[in-house]
């Protein structure tokens, strides 16, 4: 069952302001009328295509004369082998009065900071880290809130050349341990707490606990969020982030400009099915990419204001920063985004005149479910575009947003990954928007859809594949020096082919629709099923607040088949009774196949999520299984497994 292609568009871009987007620049630059030509182009001439992105999003740094090399091998490709460059030059170059960064925490807390001050700030800052022995290569790590000092700090390591990664302060120490303790930081930035939907929480024993299993830290550094003077006295080699306030911070901050791929991130994967994986990117590659997601895909110009509702545990932080790149404002939120009864961010976004929202899939659900009316409650006349990832952006969804946000708006459903801190398919200014579908392929992305004999197949579901090369491609991963964990992670279903792991189709509109994760598909019978496609129906009843589906090996131990298991989270004041179980069957029944159809429907009290918010069908059914959960640090709110076990309902 796929969804219905929907022929009329829900949103056209306008002929009187089509010309000055970004893409149709770009696309008049080089001689492309039609943004098929132009990815066709941008895929079969790679050297003149990324050479042609860094002259036209004005990349600071020297770019050499070889754009790639070994372009036939997938990986081993390499760009701008003789390029010299550093990601914070190009986000610092603005030294002005404007603003460089807007600042909420929940409805307590306001600062913002001008590309003067924030310039101040980092050159403060990497004085400290200078001082403090950190120089090229050395790993600079974050168990932060997503506050301004968190991009004061990555913009202070990157200049040096050092390496930069993070986690949201949620985290519990074996979590942060997981991922730090792989990289082995020289210093750690934390917080001695953070609020959440009004509470206060404080961090500051963990804080210690964490820095006294992190042998390799010289330096702690505590900013204070919920007290403006913390004891930090049981944190080893620790300094308060207000006393910094005394190195000068009149020097100009040091550029190091390093090769393309030298590291700048180490990502970390969610850690679900084991210790994540320490995924690094190169200046060059992240740079270019998100040049190029910003201000062609997004429409991103100077004096925009940017949001993406973030944690520092989510690749979108790292996108988000790079905004100052292309001379956005950047608004940054840290706290619930359904403080203030859900409103909390629709007030930010009125309040500080935001051109570009973005958010998740689930945020979008969530806001239809509890009945927001953005669109008549604030004023959103500055707001031109709406970005959604995280997981697929229903069909209902989007009705929502053109509904009750704004009919005159770009809404980006977009979807990549960690794997290459950006994305595979993506938004675009001059294209319609169509109901349940991604736009369309991003430039200089190969993306395709193979089937299951490796054939590229269109209206046909399938695995998302990449089969080119592309700049933001993980320079590798850490401690891996002959690189077997990076090739078995992306390689080994279809050789020298990137194969993301994503159930997906290729629409007659070149758009994309993404079905869910490919190891959590369904398979009843023989016949593949994205879990997307139960959940669109499920919840579109009003009863239901969430839903996870799982495939159940059945019957238990044989492993001859599996049936189709629907668990659901139902408003307040609402049971699961067999009237409820019968419209569910029936609404899954009517719109997709009988094999959609879920064997058992059970009611639980809450379902278990990642930091980012995605459900974690995997999790959920290696409890129901009787298997382990390999790290349920990885969770947001892992008592939630619990629900899952020994039920009863799925014994028969």
């Amino acid at each position: 069952m796929t969804y219905a292609i929907d022929p009329n568009p829900l949103w056209t871009p306008d002929p009187a302001t089509l010309g000055e987007t970004r893409m149709a620049q770009f696309m008049q630059s080089t001689d492309h009328a039609r943004y098929a030509d132009l990815w066709r182009w941008s895929i079969d001439r790679p050297e003149a295509f990324w050479s042609k992105i860094w002259d036209f999003c004005g990349v600071v740094g020297e770019q050499g004369q070889r754009v790639l090399l070994d372009g036939d091998r997938m990986p081993g490709a390499r760009w701008f082998p003789e390029a010299r460059l550093n990601y914070a030059e190009n986000l610092l170059q603005n030294r002005g009065d404007g603003q460089a960064l807007v600042f909420h925490g929940e409805d307590k807390i306001r600062r913002q900071l001008s590309h003067a001050e924030l310039y101040a700030e980092v050159a403060r800052f990497q004085q400290f880290l200078i001082a403090s022995g950190v120089g090229v290569g050395d790993r600079v790590a974050a168990y932060l809130p997503n506050l301004p000092e968190a991009l004061i700090a990555m913009l202070a390591t990157t200049a040096l050349g050092a390496i930069w990664s993070s986690a949201s302060p949620d985290f519990g120490v074996h979590g942060v341990l997981d991922r730090f303790g792989q990289s082995q930081p020289k210093v750690l930035i934390c917080v001695d707490g953070y609020w959440y939907n009004g509470k206060a929480v404080d961090c500051l024993e963990k804080n210690a606990e964490v820095v006294s299993k992190l042998p390799s830290l010289v330096k702690t550094v505590v900013v204070p969020y919920l007290d403006a003077r913390p004891d930090i006295s049981p944190i080893a080699n620790a300094v308060c982030w207000n006393e910094l306030a005394a190195v000068d911070g009149s020097q100009d901050v040091i550029f190091r400009r390093v090769a393309f791929d030298h590291p700048l991130f180490i990502m970390f994967s969610s850690g679900t099915t084991g210790v994540p994986k320490c995924i690094v990117h190169g200046h060059g590659g992240v740079l270019l990419q998100h040049l190029k997601e910003h201000q062609l895909h997004s429409d991103v110009h100077p004096g925009d204001r940017l949001f993406y509702f973030t944690t520092c545990g989510w690749m979108m932080w790292n996108w988000l920063m790079s905004g100052l790149a292309s001379g956005a404002t950047l608004l940054l939120y840290d706290g619930s985004p359904f403080a203030k009864h859900g409103k909390v961010l629709f007030d930010y976004a009125a309040a500080e005149r935001m051109t570009h929202f973005g958010t998740s899939a689930k945020f979008i659900d969530a806001a239809a479910k509890i009945g927001l009316t953005p669109g008549k409650t604030h004023d959103l006349a500055a707001l031109r575009a709406m970005f959604s990832t995280g997981s697929p952006l229903s069909p209902e969804g989007f009705d929502w947003v053109y509904r009750e946000v704004k009919r005159d708006i770009l809404l980006a459903s977009i979807s990549g990954g960690t794997d290459i801190v950006s994305c595979f398919v993506l938004g675009n200014p001059v294209l319609p928007v169509y109901r349940g579908e991604i736009q369309c392929c991003g430039l200089g992305m190969a993306v395709d859809v193979f089937n299951d004999e490796g054939q590229p197949v269109r209206s046909e579901k399938g695995e998302l594949v990449c089969t080119r090369p592309f700049p933001a491609m993980p320079v590798g991963f850490w401690n891996d020096s002959d690189g077997s964990k990076y090739k078995a992670a992306y390689f080994e279903r279809f050789a020298n082919i990137w194969c993301h792991g994503d159930f997906s189709e290729l629409t007659t509109h070149d758009g994309v629709i993404i079905y869910g994760r490919s190891d959590a598909t369904l398979n009843p019978g023989g016949v593949r099923i994205g879990t997307a496609e139960i959940y669109r129906q499920v919840e579109q009843l009003p009863e239901i607040l969430e839903s996870l589906v799982i495939g159940q090996d059945w019957p238990p131990g044989k492993n001859d088949d599996v049936r189709v298991v629907l668990f659901v989270k139902l408003q307040e004041g609402h049971t699961l009774d067999a009237g409820l179980i019968e419209r569910i069957k029936k609404q899954v029944r009517d719109n997709t196949t009988p094999r959609h159809v879920p064997a058992r429907v059970v009611q639980v009290q809450d379902i278990p999520r990642t930091k980012s918010g995605k459900i974690v069908e995997l999790a959920v059914r290696n409890v129901v299984h009787g298997q382990p959960v390999k790290n349920v640090e990885a969770l947001a709110n892992p008592e939630a497994l619990n629900y899952f076990k020994g039920r009863v309902e799925l014994a028969e």
